[in-house]
């Protein structure tokens, strides 16, 4: 898969603590990529739900790169489930990628992984495919 144009689009608390949140955004065949780096949380959420507002397209397509991010409470839940339903009633979709190891455990103990699509890789979550979901 060839890589798009990159734009550079930095969100950070001006003099951010450790624990903070860095995003960046950019666009990879038409697919708005969010990198987050840091801690999803009552302090950061708000830039997170701002940078997850639907972009300018009818049917937006949008993977949110976990694999910089080192803690997620309850907030992020919340917001990537609004910003699930707000892109899937655009006609797009949303992804969560490479989520780390404490990422994934709050994502499946919430059963979050079950409602977004949550793939393991950033590659794969650029994948244009959906992915088969398991039978019942």
């Amino acid at each position: 898969m060839a890589e798009g144009r990159m734009t550079d689009t930095e969100r950070a608390e001006p003099g951010q603590q450790p624990g903070g949140l860095s995003i960046v955004s950019s666009t990879t065949d038409g697919i708005c990529v969010l990198t987050l780096t840091g801690e999803i949380d009552h302090h950061t959420g708000d830039a997170l739900r701002q940078a997850l507002d639907a972009p300018e397209t009818a049917r937006p397509r949008i993977v949110v790169d976990l694999g910089r991010v080192t803690f997620m409470d309850s907030s992020g839940i919340n917001i990537f489930i609004a910003a699930h339903r707000a892109t899937t009633e655009a006609g797009g979709w949303l992804r969560l990628a490479a989520p780390t190891a404490p990422v994934l455990r709050t994502l499946q103990i919430v059963g979050v992984d079950a409602v977004i699509d949550c793939r393991e890789t950033l590659h794969r979550a650029l994948d244009d495919r959906p992915r088969p979901r398991p039978a019942n």
